[in-house]
Protein backbone atom coordinates (compact mmCIF):
# COMPACT_ATOMS: atom_id res chain seq x y z
CA UNK A 1 0.00 0.00 0.00
CA UNK A 2 2.93 2.30 0.77
CA UNK A 3 4.45 1.67 -2.65
CA UNK A 4 1.11 2.42 -4.32
CA UNK A 5 0.93 5.74 -2.47
CA UNK A 6 4.44 6.64 -3.62
CA UNK A 7 3.57 5.78 -7.24
CA UNK A 8 0.41 7.89 -7.15
CA UNK A 9 2.40 10.77 -5.65
CA UNK A 10 5.03 10.47 -8.38
CA UNK A 11 2.42 10.42 -11.15
CA UNK A 12 0.76 13.52 -9.71
CA UNK A 13 4.08 15.38 -9.47
CA UNK A 14 5.13 14.27 -12.96
CA UNK A 15 1.91 15.50 -14.55
CA UNK A 16 1.95 18.81 -12.73
CA UNK A 17 5.61 19.54 -13.48
CA UNK A 18 5.18 18.60 -17.13
CA UNK A 19 2.46 21.25 -17.39
CA UNK A 20 4.73 23.80 -15.70
CA UNK A 21 7.62 22.85 -18.00
CA UNK A 22 5.44 23.48 -21.05
CA UNK A 23 4.50 26.93 -19.76
CA UNK A 24 8.03 28.04 -18.84
CA UNK A 25 9.59 26.40 -21.93
CA UNK A 26 11.97 24.24 -19.87
CA UNK A 27 12.87 20.59 -20.59
CA UNK A 28 10.71 18.60 -18.21
CA UNK A 29 13.49 16.15 -17.14
CA UNK A 30 15.28 19.09 -15.48
CA UNK A 31 12.27 20.01 -13.34
CA UNK A 32 11.58 16.36 -12.53
CA UNK A 33 15.11 15.73 -11.28
CA UNK A 34 15.02 18.90 -9.17
CA UNK A 35 11.62 17.90 -7.79
CA UNK A 36 12.91 14.43 -6.98
CA UNK A 37 15.80 15.94 -5.01
CA UNK A 38 13.41 18.24 -3.17
CA UNK A 39 11.05 15.39 -2.30
CA UNK A 40 13.92 13.19 -1.11
CA UNK A 41 14.91 15.86 1.45
CA UNK A 42 11.45 15.89 3.07
CA UNK A 43 11.70 14.18 6.49
CA UNK A 44 9.88 10.93 7.27
CA UNK A 45 9.14 10.09 3.66
CA UNK A 46 9.76 6.42 2.78
CA UNK A 47 13.06 5.78 1.03
CA UNK A 48 12.69 5.00 -2.68
CA UNK A 49 15.44 2.89 -4.22
CA UNK A 50 15.91 2.56 -7.97
CA UNK A 51 16.48 -1.06 -8.88
CA UNK A 52 18.77 -1.39 -11.93
CA UNK A 53 16.98 -4.58 -12.98
CA UNK A 54 13.68 -2.68 -13.09
CA UNK A 55 15.21 0.10 -15.18
CA UNK A 56 16.92 -2.16 -17.67
CA UNK A 57 13.97 -4.51 -18.09
CA UNK A 58 10.87 -2.34 -17.59
CA UNK A 59 11.91 1.14 -18.69
CA UNK A 60 14.70 0.77 -21.24
CA UNK A 61 13.09 -1.43 -23.97
CA UNK A 62 9.93 0.69 -24.54
CA UNK A 63 11.81 4.02 -24.41
CA UNK A 64 14.38 2.85 -26.97
CA UNK A 65 11.71 1.19 -29.11
CA UNK A 66 9.63 4.37 -29.23
CA UNK A 67 12.71 6.37 -30.31
CA UNK A 68 13.56 3.81 -32.98
CA UNK A 69 9.97 3.77 -34.24
CA UNK A 70 10.00 7.51 -34.90
CA UNK A 71 13.48 7.51 -36.47
CA UNK A 72 13.72 7.64 -40.24
CA UNK A 73 15.85 4.75 -41.48
CA UNK A 74 16.82 6.53 -44.75
CA UNK A 75 17.93 9.58 -42.74
CA UNK A 76 19.74 7.34 -40.26
CA UNK A 77 21.55 5.53 -43.07
CA UNK A 78 22.38 8.82 -44.83
CA UNK A 79 23.99 10.18 -41.65
CA UNK A 80 25.52 6.91 -40.50
CA UNK A 81 29.10 8.25 -40.43
CA UNK A 82 28.49 11.15 -38.00
CA UNK A 83 26.07 9.03 -35.96
CA UNK A 84 28.56 6.18 -35.52
CA UNK A 85 31.35 8.71 -34.97
CA UNK A 86 29.40 9.98 -31.94
CA UNK A 87 27.71 6.79 -30.74
CA UNK A 88 30.93 4.74 -30.77
CA UNK A 89 33.89 7.08 -31.13
CA UNK A 90 32.72 9.82 -28.77
CA UNK A 91 31.58 7.33 -26.12
CA UNK A 92 34.93 5.53 -26.09
CA UNK A 93 36.89 8.80 -26.16
CA UNK A 94 34.81 10.20 -23.28
CA UNK A 95 35.30 6.96 -21.36
CA UNK A 96 39.08 7.29 -21.69
CA UNK A 97 39.18 10.99 -20.74
CA UNK A 98 36.97 10.50 -17.69
CA UNK A 99 39.04 7.50 -16.61
CA UNK A 100 42.27 9.52 -16.79
CA UNK A 101 40.79 12.51 -14.95
CA UNK A 102 39.23 10.37 -12.21
CA UNK A 103 42.39 8.31 -11.71
CA UNK A 104 44.69 11.31 -11.29
CA UNK A 105 42.27 13.67 -9.51
CA UNK A 106 40.79 11.29 -6.94
CA UNK A 107 43.09 9.60 -4.41
CA UNK A 108 43.10 5.78 -4.37
CA UNK A 109 40.93 5.58 -7.49
CA UNK A 110 42.42 2.77 -9.58
CA UNK A 111 42.55 2.57 -13.37
CA UNK A 112 40.05 -0.29 -13.58
CA UNK A 113 37.28 1.43 -11.62
CA UNK A 114 38.13 4.70 -13.41
CA UNK A 115 37.28 3.04 -16.73
CA UNK A 116 34.11 1.63 -15.18
CA UNK A 117 33.08 5.17 -14.23
CA UNK A 118 33.96 6.46 -17.71
CA UNK A 119 31.92 3.75 -19.44
CA UNK A 120 28.92 4.41 -17.19
CA UNK A 121 28.62 8.17 -17.77
CA UNK A 122 29.94 8.40 -21.35
CA UNK A 123 26.64 7.85 -23.30
CA UNK A 124 24.21 10.82 -23.37
CA UNK A 125 20.57 10.13 -22.61
CA UNK A 126 18.03 9.75 -25.41
CA UNK A 127 15.07 11.20 -23.56
CA UNK A 128 16.89 14.21 -22.10
CA UNK A 129 18.20 15.39 -25.47
CA UNK A 130 14.84 14.88 -27.18
CA UNK A 131 13.01 16.75 -24.40
CA UNK A 132 15.51 19.62 -24.51
CA UNK A 133 15.09 19.99 -28.27
CA UNK A 134 11.30 19.57 -28.30
CA UNK A 135 9.58 22.50 -29.97
CA UNK A 136 12.84 24.09 -31.11
CA UNK A 137 13.20 24.79 -34.80
CA UNK A 138 16.61 23.37 -35.68
CA UNK A 139 17.88 21.73 -38.88
CA UNK A 140 16.52 18.26 -39.52
CA UNK A 141 20.02 16.82 -39.91
CA UNK A 142 20.92 17.84 -36.34
CA UNK A 143 17.83 16.10 -34.99
CA UNK A 144 18.60 12.97 -37.03
CA UNK A 145 22.19 12.84 -35.77
CA UNK A 146 21.27 13.37 -32.11
CA UNK A 147 18.39 10.87 -32.20
CA UNK A 148 20.50 8.34 -34.09
CA UNK A 149 23.35 8.73 -31.61
CA UNK A 150 21.03 8.21 -28.65
CA UNK A 151 19.76 4.94 -30.13
CA UNK A 152 23.21 3.33 -30.33
CA UNK A 153 25.42 4.98 -27.71
CA UNK A 154 23.84 3.16 -24.74
CA UNK A 155 24.96 -0.13 -26.26
CA UNK A 156 28.53 1.15 -26.62
CA UNK A 157 28.64 2.37 -23.03
CA UNK A 158 27.08 -0.76 -21.52
CA UNK A 159 29.36 -3.10 -23.47
CA UNK A 160 32.41 -1.05 -22.47
CA UNK A 161 31.26 -1.16 -18.84
CA UNK A 162 30.94 -4.93 -19.00
CA UNK A 163 34.58 -5.33 -20.04
CA UNK A 164 35.74 -2.73 -17.52
CA UNK A 165 34.05 -4.67 -14.69
CA UNK A 166 35.76 -7.83 -15.92
CA UNK A 167 39.07 -5.97 -15.79
CA UNK A 168 38.35 -4.91 -12.19
CA UNK A 169 37.58 -8.50 -11.18
CA UNK A 170 40.48 -10.15 -13.01
CA UNK A 171 43.05 -7.38 -12.94
CA UNK A 172 43.78 -7.88 -16.66
CA UNK A 173 42.46 -6.42 -19.90
CA UNK A 174 43.19 -7.78 -23.39
CA UNK A 175 42.38 -5.05 -25.93
CA UNK A 176 42.20 -7.19 -29.09
CA UNK A 177 39.95 -9.77 -27.41
CA UNK A 178 37.64 -7.07 -26.08
CA UNK A 179 37.45 -5.51 -29.56
CA UNK A 180 36.42 -8.82 -31.13
CA UNK A 181 33.83 -9.43 -28.42
CA UNK A 182 32.53 -5.87 -28.89
CA UNK A 183 31.82 -6.54 -32.57
CA UNK A 184 30.28 -9.92 -31.75
CA UNK A 185 27.97 -8.59 -29.01
CA UNK A 186 26.81 -5.66 -31.16
CA UNK A 187 26.44 -7.64 -34.39
CA UNK A 188 24.52 -10.56 -32.89
CA UNK A 189 22.30 -8.10 -31.00
CA UNK A 190 21.31 -6.45 -34.28
CA UNK A 191 20.65 -9.85 -35.90
CA UNK A 192 18.44 -10.91 -32.97
CA UNK A 193 16.46 -7.67 -33.27
CA UNK A 194 15.91 -8.17 -37.01
CA UNK A 195 14.77 -11.77 -36.48
CA UNK A 196 12.28 -10.71 -33.78
CA UNK A 197 11.10 -7.87 -36.02
CA UNK A 198 10.55 -10.32 -38.90
CA UNK A 199 8.58 -12.68 -36.63
CA UNK A 200 6.29 -9.91 -35.40
CA UNK A 201 5.88 -8.61 -38.95
CA UNK A 202 4.70 -12.09 -39.97
CA UNK A 203 2.35 -12.28 -36.96
CA UNK A 204 0.80 -8.91 -37.83
CA UNK A 205 0.28 -9.95 -41.45
CA UNK A 206 -1.45 -13.28 -40.74
CA UNK A 207 -3.65 -12.20 -37.81
CA UNK A 208 -6.94 -10.28 -38.22
CA UNK A 209 -6.73 -6.50 -37.97
CA UNK A 210 -7.59 -5.50 -34.42
CA UNK A 211 -6.42 -2.16 -32.99
CA UNK A 212 -6.24 -3.47 -29.42
CA UNK A 213 -4.22 -6.62 -30.11
CA UNK A 214 -2.03 -4.83 -32.67
CA UNK A 215 -1.18 -2.15 -30.10
CA UNK A 216 -0.50 -4.81 -27.47
CA UNK A 217 1.95 -6.58 -29.77
CA UNK A 218 3.87 -3.33 -30.27
CA UNK A 219 4.58 -3.40 -26.52
CA UNK A 220 5.52 -7.08 -26.51
CA UNK A 221 8.03 -6.82 -29.38
CA UNK A 222 10.71 -4.71 -27.64
CA UNK A 223 10.63 -6.87 -24.50
CA UNK A 224 10.99 -10.07 -26.53
CA UNK A 225 13.93 -8.62 -28.49
CA UNK A 226 15.63 -7.32 -25.35
CA UNK A 227 15.18 -10.45 -23.27
CA UNK A 228 16.19 -12.82 -26.04
CA UNK A 229 19.39 -10.88 -26.70
CA UNK A 230 20.27 -10.56 -23.01
CA UNK A 231 19.71 -14.27 -22.44
CA UNK A 232 22.53 -15.09 -24.85
CA UNK A 233 24.66 -12.21 -23.49
CA UNK A 234 24.58 -9.90 -26.49
CA UNK A 235 23.34 -6.30 -26.77
CA UNK A 236 19.67 -6.07 -25.84
CA UNK A 237 19.78 -2.33 -26.60
CA UNK A 238 20.77 -2.87 -30.24
CA UNK A 239 18.26 -5.72 -30.55
CA UNK A 240 15.42 -3.37 -29.53
CA UNK A 241 16.66 -0.62 -31.86
CA UNK A 242 16.99 -2.98 -34.82
CA UNK A 243 13.54 -4.44 -34.19
CA UNK A 244 11.96 -0.99 -33.95
CA UNK A 245 13.63 0.31 -37.11
CA UNK A 246 12.63 -2.81 -39.05
CA UNK A 247 8.95 -2.69 -38.07
CA UNK A 248 8.57 1.08 -38.35
CA UNK A 249 9.54 0.96 -42.02
CA UNK A 250 6.70 -1.53 -42.60
CA UNK A 251 4.00 0.02 -40.41
CA UNK A 252 1.83 0.93 -43.39
CA UNK A 253 1.75 -2.75 -44.39
CA UNK A 254 0.84 -4.20 -40.99
CA UNK A 255 -1.46 -1.56 -39.47
CA UNK A 256 -4.81 -0.17 -40.51
CA UNK A 257 -5.60 3.46 -39.74
CA UNK A 258 -7.49 2.66 -36.53
CA UNK A 259 -4.59 0.61 -35.15
CA UNK A 260 -2.11 3.37 -35.95
CA UNK A 261 -4.24 6.03 -34.23
CA UNK A 262 -4.70 3.88 -31.15
CA UNK A 263 -1.07 2.74 -31.01
CA UNK A 264 0.38 6.23 -31.28
CA UNK A 265 -1.98 7.62 -28.64
CA UNK A 266 -1.25 4.74 -26.25
CA UNK A 267 2.50 4.94 -26.76
CA UNK A 268 2.57 8.71 -26.23
CA UNK A 269 0.86 8.28 -22.86
CA UNK A 270 2.96 5.33 -21.71
CA UNK A 271 6.28 6.91 -22.72
CA UNK A 272 5.34 10.16 -20.98
CA UNK A 273 4.60 8.26 -17.76
CA UNK A 274 7.75 6.13 -17.96
CA UNK A 275 10.03 9.08 -18.71
CA UNK A 276 8.43 11.18 -16.02
CA UNK A 277 8.71 8.55 -13.31
CA UNK A 278 12.27 7.61 -14.19
CA UNK A 279 13.61 11.16 -14.05
CA UNK A 280 11.93 11.95 -10.77
CA UNK A 281 13.29 8.66 -9.40
CA UNK A 282 16.79 9.85 -10.34
CA UNK A 283 16.30 12.84 -8.06
CA UNK A 284 14.93 10.65 -5.28
CA UNK A 285 18.18 8.65 -5.23
CA UNK A 286 20.18 11.53 -3.69
CA UNK A 287 19.45 10.63 -0.06
CA UNK A 288 20.19 6.96 -0.68
CA UNK A 289 23.46 7.73 -2.51
CA UNK A 290 24.76 10.07 0.19
CA UNK A 291 24.03 7.64 3.02
CA UNK A 292 26.30 5.05 1.39
CA UNK A 293 29.42 7.25 1.44
CA UNK A 294 31.17 7.85 4.75
CA UNK A 295 34.87 8.16 3.84
CA UNK A 296 34.59 11.56 2.10
CA UNK A 297 33.16 14.87 3.26
CA UNK A 298 30.27 16.39 1.30
CA UNK A 299 32.43 19.29 0.10
CA UNK A 300 35.05 16.85 -1.17
CA UNK A 301 32.37 14.88 -3.00
CA UNK A 302 31.09 18.05 -4.64
CA UNK A 303 34.62 18.90 -5.81
CA UNK A 304 35.10 15.42 -7.31
CA UNK A 305 31.69 15.66 -8.97
CA UNK A 306 32.57 19.06 -10.43
CA UNK A 307 35.87 17.79 -11.88
CA UNK A 308 34.32 14.72 -13.47
CA UNK A 309 31.38 16.76 -14.84
CA UNK A 310 33.76 19.26 -16.47
CA UNK A 311 35.71 16.35 -17.98
CA UNK A 312 32.47 14.85 -19.30
CA UNK A 313 31.28 18.08 -20.93
CA UNK A 314 34.74 19.05 -22.19
CA UNK A 315 35.56 15.69 -23.76
CA UNK A 316 32.38 15.83 -25.86
CA UNK A 317 33.16 19.38 -27.00
CA UNK A 318 36.66 18.31 -28.05
CA UNK A 319 35.51 15.18 -29.85
CA UNK A 320 32.57 16.75 -31.67
CA UNK A 321 34.57 19.68 -33.05
CA UNK A 322 37.66 17.67 -33.96
CA UNK A 323 35.52 14.82 -35.28
CA UNK A 324 33.54 17.19 -37.47
CA UNK A 325 36.34 19.13 -39.14
CA UNK A 326 39.47 16.94 -39.04
CA UNK A 327 38.00 14.11 -41.16
CA UNK A 328 36.97 16.70 -43.75
CA UNK A 329 40.54 17.91 -44.04
CA UNK A 330 41.83 14.34 -44.38
CA UNK A 331 39.18 12.87 -46.70
CA UNK A 332 38.28 14.21 -50.12
CA UNK A 333 35.26 11.89 -50.24
CA UNK A 334 33.75 13.48 -47.12
CA UNK A 335 34.30 16.97 -48.54
CA UNK A 336 32.55 16.00 -51.76
CA UNK A 337 29.59 14.14 -50.25
CA UNK A 338 28.86 16.08 -47.05
CA UNK A 339 28.12 19.78 -46.73
CA UNK A 340 30.45 21.57 -44.33
CA UNK A 341 28.38 22.19 -41.19
CA UNK A 342 28.46 25.68 -39.67
CA UNK A 343 30.18 26.08 -36.32
CA UNK A 344 26.91 27.00 -34.56
CA UNK A 345 25.31 23.69 -35.57
CA UNK A 346 28.34 21.75 -34.37
CA UNK A 347 28.20 23.57 -31.03
CA UNK A 348 24.54 22.57 -30.58
CA UNK A 349 25.46 18.89 -31.08
CA UNK A 350 28.41 19.22 -28.72
CA UNK A 351 26.27 20.84 -26.02
CA UNK A 352 23.48 18.22 -26.29
CA UNK A 353 25.22 15.75 -23.99
CA UNK A 354 22.79 15.38 -21.10
CA UNK A 355 23.09 12.17 -19.11
CA UNK A 356 20.18 10.26 -17.66
CA UNK A 357 18.60 7.08 -16.44
CA UNK A 358 20.80 4.50 -18.21
CA UNK A 359 23.92 5.89 -16.55
CA UNK A 360 22.41 5.82 -13.07
CA UNK A 361 20.97 2.33 -13.56
CA UNK A 362 24.35 1.08 -14.80
CA UNK A 363 26.06 2.53 -11.73
CA UNK A 364 23.53 0.95 -9.36
CA UNK A 365 23.95 -2.36 -11.18
CA UNK A 366 27.62 -2.60 -10.20
CA UNK A 367 28.24 -5.69 -8.04
CA UNK A 368 28.73 -5.07 -4.32
CA UNK A 369 31.15 -7.98 -4.05
CA UNK A 370 32.73 -10.33 -6.56
CA UNK A 371 32.41 -14.11 -6.55
CA UNK A 372 35.63 -14.42 -4.52
CA UNK A 373 34.21 -12.17 -1.77
CA UNK A 374 36.22 -9.06 -2.69
CA UNK A 375 34.30 -5.79 -2.45
CA UNK A 376 33.97 -3.71 -5.60
CA UNK A 377 36.40 -0.81 -5.12
CA UNK A 378 34.93 2.70 -4.76
CA UNK A 379 31.44 1.52 -5.73
CA UNK A 380 29.59 4.13 -3.66
CA UNK A 381 31.82 6.92 -4.96
CA UNK A 382 31.16 5.83 -8.56
CA UNK A 383 27.42 6.02 -7.92
CA UNK A 384 27.70 9.51 -6.45
CA UNK A 385 29.89 10.77 -9.32
CA UNK A 386 27.38 9.37 -11.80
CA UNK A 387 24.58 11.21 -10.03
CA UNK A 388 26.64 14.41 -10.00
CA UNK A 389 27.25 14.25 -13.77
CA UNK A 390 23.58 13.53 -14.48
CA UNK A 391 22.52 16.48 -12.32
CA UNK A 392 25.11 18.87 -13.77
CA UNK A 393 24.49 18.04 -17.42
CA UNK A 394 20.70 18.03 -17.08
CA UNK A 395 20.51 21.33 -15.24
CA UNK A 396 23.39 23.24 -16.86
CA UNK A 397 23.17 21.95 -20.43
CA UNK A 398 19.45 21.21 -20.41
CA UNK A 399 18.55 24.70 -19.18
CA UNK A 400 20.98 26.56 -21.44
CA UNK A 401 20.54 24.59 -24.67
CA UNK A 402 17.36 26.42 -25.83
CA UNK A 403 19.01 29.78 -25.00
CA UNK A 404 22.16 28.76 -26.86
CA UNK A 405 20.17 27.78 -29.97
CA UNK A 406 18.36 31.10 -29.90
CA UNK A 407 21.53 33.17 -29.36
CA UNK A 408 23.41 31.33 -32.13
CA UNK A 409 20.57 31.90 -34.56
CA UNK A 410 20.20 28.19 -35.39
CA UNK A 411 17.08 27.72 -37.51
CA UNK A 412 15.24 24.96 -39.26
CA UNK A 413 16.10 24.46 -42.92
CA UNK A 414 12.35 24.01 -43.74
CA UNK A 415 13.10 21.31 -46.33
CA UNK A 416 10.60 19.00 -44.67
CA UNK A 417 7.75 21.49 -45.14
CA UNK A 418 8.61 21.93 -48.83
CA UNK A 419 8.72 18.16 -49.34
CA UNK A 420 5.43 17.76 -47.48
CA UNK A 421 3.76 20.36 -49.71
CA UNK A 422 5.04 18.61 -52.86
CA UNK A 423 3.67 15.26 -51.67
CA UNK A 424 0.30 16.77 -50.73
CA UNK A 425 0.06 18.54 -54.10
CA UNK A 426 0.91 15.37 -56.01
CA UNK A 427 -1.62 13.32 -54.02
CA UNK A 428 -4.42 15.84 -54.51
CA UNK A 429 -3.70 16.15 -58.24
CA UNK A 430 -3.64 12.36 -58.59
CA UNK A 431 -6.99 12.00 -56.80
CA UNK A 432 -8.63 14.65 -59.01
CA UNK A 433 -7.36 12.85 -62.12
CA UNK A 434 -8.73 9.59 -60.75
CA UNK A 435 -12.13 11.22 -60.07
CA UNK A 436 -12.35 12.71 -63.56
CA UNK A 437 -11.31 9.44 -65.25
CA UNK A 438 -13.54 7.12 -63.25
CA UNK A 439 -16.51 9.12 -62.00
CA UNK A 440 -17.14 11.92 -64.54
CA UNK A 441 -19.71 9.80 -66.42
CA UNK A 442 -21.30 7.99 -63.50
CA UNK A 443 -21.84 10.98 -61.19
CA UNK A 444 -23.98 14.04 -61.73
CA UNK A 445 -22.21 17.36 -62.20
CA UNK A 446 -23.41 18.54 -58.81
CA UNK A 447 -22.09 15.49 -56.93
CA UNK A 448 -18.86 15.46 -58.96
CA UNK A 449 -18.21 19.07 -58.01
CA UNK A 450 -18.77 18.29 -54.34
CA UNK A 451 -16.36 15.32 -54.44
CA UNK A 452 -13.63 17.32 -56.15
CA UNK A 453 -13.99 20.47 -54.05
CA UNK A 454 -11.94 19.26 -51.08
CA UNK A 455 -8.93 18.36 -53.23
CA UNK A 456 -9.21 21.50 -55.38
CA UNK A 457 -9.20 23.59 -52.23
CA UNK A 458 -6.10 21.76 -50.99
CA UNK A 459 -4.29 22.38 -54.31
CA UNK A 460 -5.14 26.07 -54.14
CA UNK A 461 -3.59 26.32 -50.69
CA UNK A 462 -0.41 24.60 -51.85
CA UNK A 463 0.16 26.52 -55.12
CA UNK A 464 0.16 30.02 -53.59
CA UNK A 465 -0.70 31.43 -57.02
CA UNK A 466 -3.44 34.11 -56.72
CA UNK A 467 -4.23 33.97 -60.45
CA UNK A 468 -5.13 30.27 -60.32
CA UNK A 469 -7.04 30.41 -57.06
CA UNK A 470 -10.79 30.90 -56.96
CA UNK A 471 -10.59 31.47 -53.19
CA UNK A 472 -8.32 33.91 -51.38
CA UNK A 473 -6.24 32.78 -48.43
CA UNK A 474 -8.57 34.68 -46.11
CA UNK A 475 -11.59 32.90 -47.55
CA UNK A 476 -9.94 29.50 -47.13
CA UNK A 477 -9.12 30.30 -43.49
CA UNK A 478 -12.69 31.47 -42.99
CA UNK A 479 -13.99 28.22 -44.50
CA UNK A 480 -11.80 26.07 -42.22
CA UNK A 481 -12.64 28.16 -39.15
CA UNK A 482 -16.35 27.82 -39.88
CA UNK A 483 -15.96 24.05 -40.19
CA UNK A 484 -14.23 24.00 -36.83
CA UNK A 485 -17.03 26.01 -35.21
CA UNK A 486 -19.64 23.68 -36.68
CA UNK A 487 -17.84 20.64 -35.24
CA UNK A 488 -17.98 22.30 -31.83
CA UNK A 489 -21.70 22.85 -32.36
CA UNK A 490 -22.12 19.14 -33.16
CA UNK A 491 -20.32 18.32 -29.93
CA UNK A 492 -22.58 20.69 -27.99
CA UNK A 493 -25.69 19.07 -29.46
CA UNK A 494 -24.30 15.60 -28.68
CA UNK A 495 -23.62 16.61 -25.08
CA UNK A 496 -27.15 17.97 -24.71
CA UNK A 497 -28.54 14.64 -25.92
CA UNK A 498 -26.36 12.83 -23.38
CA UNK A 499 -27.61 15.03 -20.54
CA UNK A 500 -31.20 14.36 -21.58
CA UNK A 501 -30.41 10.63 -21.90
CA UNK A 502 -31.60 10.64 -25.50
CA UNK A 503 -28.58 8.71 -26.81
CA UNK A 504 -27.00 5.40 -25.90
CA UNK A 505 -23.39 5.40 -24.70
CA UNK A 506 -22.22 3.15 -27.53
CA UNK A 507 -23.63 5.51 -30.17
CA UNK A 508 -22.23 8.50 -28.29
CA UNK A 509 -18.70 7.09 -28.22
CA UNK A 510 -18.79 6.18 -31.91
CA UNK A 511 -19.93 9.64 -33.01
CA UNK A 512 -17.44 11.30 -30.64
CA UNK A 513 -14.61 9.30 -32.19
CA UNK A 514 -15.70 10.39 -35.68
CA UNK A 515 -15.72 14.01 -34.55
CA UNK A 516 -12.30 13.58 -32.91
CA UNK A 517 -10.76 12.30 -36.14
CA UNK A 518 -12.47 14.97 -38.22
CA UNK A 519 -11.38 17.75 -35.87
CA UNK A 520 -7.80 16.43 -35.75
CA UNK A 521 -7.59 16.52 -39.56
CA UNK A 522 -9.14 19.97 -39.66
CA UNK A 523 -6.73 21.38 -37.07
CA UNK A 524 -3.76 20.04 -39.06
CA UNK A 525 -5.07 21.79 -42.16
CA UNK A 526 -5.55 25.05 -40.24
CA UNK A 527 -1.97 24.90 -38.94
CA UNK A 528 -0.42 24.45 -42.40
Amino acid sequence: MQNLTVILLLLTVVTGLAEIANRVKTPYPVLLVLAGIGISLIPYLPAVELSPDVVFLIFLPPVLYASAWTTSWPDFKRNFRPISWLAVGCVLFTTTVIAAVAHYAIPNFGWAESFVLGAIISPPDAVAATAALAGLKIPKRLITILEGESLVNDATGLIAMRYAITAVASGTFIFWLASINFVYVAGVGVIIGLIVGLIFYWIHRITPDNPTTDTTMTFIAPYVAYQLAEQIHVSGVLAVVACGLFLSQRSSLIFKHQARIQAYATWDTVIFILNGIIFILIGLQLRHVLTQITEHSFSTLLWYGFIVSIATIGSRLIWVFSGTYLPRRMSKRIREHEVRPPVRNVLVVAWSGMRGVVSLAAALALPIVFANGTAFPNRDLIIFLTFAVIFTTLVVQGMTLPVLIKRLGVRSDDHTKEEEDKVRYAMASSVIEHIEENYSLSLSEKILSKVKSKYELRIQRLTHNPEQNTFTEEQIKEFLTTQHVLIKQERFFLEEMRKKKEIEDEVLRKIERELDLEESRLILEMEE
